[in-house]
């Protein structure tokens, strides 16, 4: 029997504990493995809340700062059980939740300041964790994003830590964008204020641009035993440099990353979606579900100060009520460039869809929240223009009505490391309109299973996204033969665990392929 352990910043295996979809992946690929007969663990932050109905398993005593800390190690229960998989948080005082998903914390002065404070403690008290046998005789420590690179750095530097070189570190990148880069000096969140005792080499550390920091992506790149992307696509995209807005790719990472790739430590494996963990959901609510949803966001505190946009946005949905609109397109996505860079750069092009619909009596359905630019102008847009149904929230129940309501799901990412939501729309049937890059490219066949657009220069991307959109309408509504089959090969599509889970096993934990 293998044993792993996971450890990561997000683990939607336990309850309110996941920001994005890396919550999903530390989710769905330890029950995975212990459905294959190995064993798991997952380890997170408790982030002040997560360990209060824990049961404590160990004090964990390490040196930071020249001075000695403790942090606590507690089991906690999964929303789900599985044979041999188990999940932990870890506590201290500085390991504090933020504002994002109360994860993550937002420093708009000095970016990453107070979670690489907080990541820094979590990492070392699961280095200590792992030194002390407490999760067992590990064969495959696999880490996930920035915020748990630290302790491939306590690995190769940290005498107390040496010990960690017999275990194989697995490194995924979910966001390549967000690399953690913080101070070597000179700073509460340096690398040197933490570590004051150890000798490490900048060099094989820094940041490139910024030659005096440390830059913790970059970390668990080059020092890594296999380096992961969540696509195929995707990691040829990273070998590349960005040249935005036309193309994101290895975004000042990428002689990193074709290092690894020439060493054969990089590989691109296609994330799953998991077919089993659907949610229970009625056709014929999703107006109903819109209007509970605005009700309960007008009660919260924290809404208030949009409570008139939540209004507005309810007397536009009532109307929907009775009349319903002949097609419905949809997106559910953070409000963020990498969602959305095509709509804020160029609003008169999303205008344009909203015309192109109203033609037909269509509306365009968005659920999100996020950066609050990108929140301002489709709140803009919404009131401008009667088919825009702008659902500034979170709603379980609403986003399930969408997925299973929709006629057309709209993606047009500016990059796509792996994305799961055409994959959900997919499942009930949905096409995707997607831009052809990273992961879309992977799980979305132009013209068979959905529809995508690209272009050499952005202008050329906006001209292609408005006619690619024309041909999904005019099928729609002059070829419904075409549109069906479109809609059944899209719901054919499985994009298992299962089969991604194979390519971990070979490629990543270098296991080979175990029968399921």
């Amino acid at each position: 029997m293998n044993n792993f352990l996971f450890v990561a910043a997000e683990n939607d295996g336990i309850a309110n504990c996941k920001a994005g979809g890396m919550g999903d992946v530390v989710r769905d690929v330890p029950r995975q493995i212990s459905e294959r007969g190995d064993r798991a663990h997952i380890v997170v932050p408790a982030y002040s809340r997560l360990h209060k109905n824990g049961v404590f398993k160990s004090n964990l005593n390490f040196q930071l700062r020249g001075l000695d800390y403790t942090a606590e190690l507690y089991e906690v229960a999964p929303k789900k059980e599985f044979k041999n998989l188990f999940h932990y948080v870890i506590h201290h005082p500085e390991i504090e939740g933020g504002e994002i998903a109360h994860i993550y914390h937002d420093d708009p002065e000095e970016p990453f300041f107070t979670d690489a404070v907080k990541y820094i403690i979590f990492c070392t008290a699961v280095a200590e964790a792992i030194k002390l046998g407490a999760f067992g005789k590990l064969d495959v420590v696999h880490l996930h994003d920035w915020h748990s690179s630290l302790l491939l750095f306590l690995r190769a530097y940290h005498n107390e830590y040496r010990s960690l070189k017999e275990i194989r570190f697995v490194y995924t990148i979910h966001n390549l964008a967000i690399q953690g880069i913080r101070p070597f000096d000179n700073n509460y969140s340096s690398l040197r204020n933490w570590f004051p005792d150890i000798e490490f080499n900048t060099e094989d550390l820094m940041d490139y641009r910024y030659q005096d920091c440390v830059n913790l992506m970059a970390v668990g790149i080059r020092l890594a035993d296999a380096v992961h992307t969540v696509s195929p696509s995707y990691k040829e995209d990273v070998l590349r440099p960005s040249t935005p807005p036309e193309f994101i790719g290895g975004e000042g990472l990428e002689k990193d990353l074709q290092q690894a790739d020439n060493e054969g430590r990089l590989f691109g494996v296609l994330n799953g979606s998991n077919y089993k963990n659907i949610r229970a959901a009625e056709k014929g609510l999703i107006y109903r579900n819109t209007v509970k949803a605005l009700f309960r966001w007008l009660q919260e505190e924290s809404k208030k100060y949009k409570a008139d946009f939540l209004a507005h946005t309810g007397e536009k949905v009532m109307e929907f009520v009775g009349k319903r609109p002949k097609f419905i397109v949809s997106s559910v996505a953070r409000l963020t460039e990498q969602k959305f860079y095509f709509f804020k750069r160029s609003p008169e092009a999303f205008v344009e869809i909203l015309k192109k619909l109203e033609k037909i009596d269509g509306i365009f359905m968005l659920l999100g929240t996020g950066a609050p630019e990108y929140e301002a102008l489709f709140r803009d847009l919404s009131y401008k223009h009667k088919n825009f149904i702008f659902t500034n929230g979170q709603s379980e129940d609403l986003i399930d009505s969408i997925y299973l309501e929709s006629d057309l799901y709209f993606m047009p990412s500016l990059f796509e490391p792996c994305g799961i939501s055409q994959m959900l729309a997919m499942r009930n049937g949905n096409p995707c309109l997607v831009h052809h890059t990273g992961g879309l490219k992977d799980t979305v066949e132009h013209m068979k299973t959905g529809f995508s657009f690209d272009g050499k220069t952005y202008d050329e991307k906006i001209k292609n996204m408005l006619l690619t959109f024309d041909v999904a309408l005019d099928i729609f509504v002059n070829d419904k033969d075409k549109w069906k089959e479109i809609q059944d090969n899209a719901k054919k599509m499985r994009f298992t665990w299962e089969k991604s889970v194979d390519g971990y096993y070979e490629f990543l934990y270098a296991l080979g392929v175990r029968a399921s």
